[in-house]
This record gives structure tokens, sequence and C-alpha cells, in this order.
């Protein structure tokens, strides 16, 4: 099974609808958004996925209540952080900021997802691993990604695009 994991995505739809096609193209079983979509109108884009979008809420994500109606009328799965799903026989834990790891990132957990940075973190703490696919929002011209995790191996796999 893998999964797709998008972070920070901020409102740049042209960029939410090449990551929709990545994923589907990969054919991943569930997305996984790890926070700052901004507005509703960008968390509808994600609709075209094939695949159960969840996914947890930034710092900014001031549009809640459009966010949280734009959620359920998709049927997506968002909350505040933590978010603590399992796929496939992993726990996985999701936060936005990392610093929200430190006392709910267990050692019952095999993944780890977080955004906020904007940069690219792939970490082993022994069976664990710590995924940011970094940017995807355009901000940093070049460097837009995002991430395919197969939860058989525990292996991220960068998709730039």
């Amino acid at each position: 099974m893998r999964i797709g994991v998008v972070s920070d995505t901020h409102n740049n739809l042209k960029n939410c609808r090449r990551i929709v096609q990545i994923f589907n193209d990969a054919g991943v079983d569930a997305v996984v958004h790890t926070g700052d979509i901004t507005q509703a109108k960008t968390l509808a884009v994600f609709a075209a996925l094939d695949a159960p979008l969840y996914g947890v809420f930034g710092n900014n994500d001031q549009e809640r209540e459009a966010l949280e109606a734009t959620a359920q009328e998709f049927g997506f799965r968002f909350q505040d952080p933590p978010l603590d799903i399992v796929r496939s026989h992993r726990r996985i834990i999701v936060v936005h900021d990392p610093r929200d790891l430190e006392g709910v990132f267990g050692k019952e957990h095999d993944l780890a997802l977080h955004g906020h940075t904007h940069m690219l973190r792939m970490e082993r703490q022994g069976s664990q691993l710590i995924f940011n696919p970094g940017e995807c929002a355009g901000h940093m011209v070049g460097l837009n990604a995002v991430g395919v995790v197969d939860l058989d191996t525990l292996e991220p796999n960068l998709v730039h695009f």
C-alpha cells in the first residue's frame, strides 16, 4: 500500500491540480495533507482524487468553517492535529508543525508526517520514519515536490513537479 503526502499548498490551485494528477497517476491508496490548505476552494480541488483524503489543519487555515464544510461535503477526514490513523497495519501520526510531534509521536507509531517548514525531511529513528515532502505551494521555484510512501517498506519517494 502506498500513500501520497502533501503539505502547505497555500491556495496554489494550479499546483493542487497537478498534485491530484500525480497521485492519481501513481495509484496511491490514500492521500494525507499535513495542513496549510488556506481556502476551501483549494480543498475542493482534491475532490478529483481517486483515493481517500485525510489531513490536519495548519496555522494558515483561517477559513475553518468553509474548510470543514468542504471536507464534509467530499467525505474527507480533517481535524486539528494530531491525527492518528492506521493504514495497512501502520500507525501514522500527522501534525502540521513538527514541534507538535513532541509528546504525540511514540514508539507505537511507524510513521510521522508533518509540514509547516516547506523543507524536505526524511529522518529515520530506528524503525520509524519522520517525513515532510517539503515545498509544493510554488513559493520556492524549482522545489515543488510531493511524497509517496510505501507502507510495506516505509520507503519515501519524492515526486518533483
